[in-house]
């Protein structure tokens, strides 16, 4: 199964849903497609789309898919990193009024360059990325929470 999951933002994101759902025609995706489309508003007969999903089902969602396609929202990178999956993510951009600024394509390229994620920037080779995401070993996720803590008491404390 595959999640999709385009977050809460307030902007549409159905650039994403309609590369999904040409490979979806293509026969190049044969998975069930789940989507969490937000407040994108996306019509398919070959994805089931909710605009929501409580967390309870979220994680249900992220447990029990082979493959996360996101949008580069880091929460939504990290939820698929933490359950061990392979995550495809691609940036929302301004010149489409998907986002404010071009920020995701700085969190996709960071965690890219890292071997967590794949990127996908040209949504017309989506196939492509979805062949190597089938070969893909992510890095293991490790969190920098705890070493971000102590260096904030350590500030702290030499205050």
């Amino acid at each position: 199964m595959i999640f999709v999951t385009l977050g809460t933002q307030d902007k549409k994101f159905d650039r994403l849903l309609y590369a999904i759902e040409k490979q979806i025609k293509n026969g190049v995706i044969k998975d069930k497609v789940i989507v969490q489309a937000g407040h994108t508003k996306f019509k398919s007969d070959y994805m089931q789309i909710f605009d929501l999903v409580d967390s309870e089902s979220f994680n249900k969602y992220i447990n029990e898919c082979d493959l996360l396609i996101t949008h580069g929202g880091v929460g939504s990178i990290i939820s698929g990193l933490k359950k061990g999956k392979k995550v495809i993510a691609a940036a929302r951009l301004k010149k489409y009024k998907e986002h404010t600024n071009d920020h995701q394509i700085q969190i996709i390229d960071a965690f890219t360059s890292e071997g967590y994620i794949l990127s996908l920037s040209d949504f017309d080779k989506l196939d492509d990325i979805l062949k190597k995401a089938k070969v893909f070993k992510p890095k293991k996720f490790k969190s920098n929470t705890e070493t971000f803590r102590n260096n904030l008491k350590n500030y702290i404390d030499n205050i």
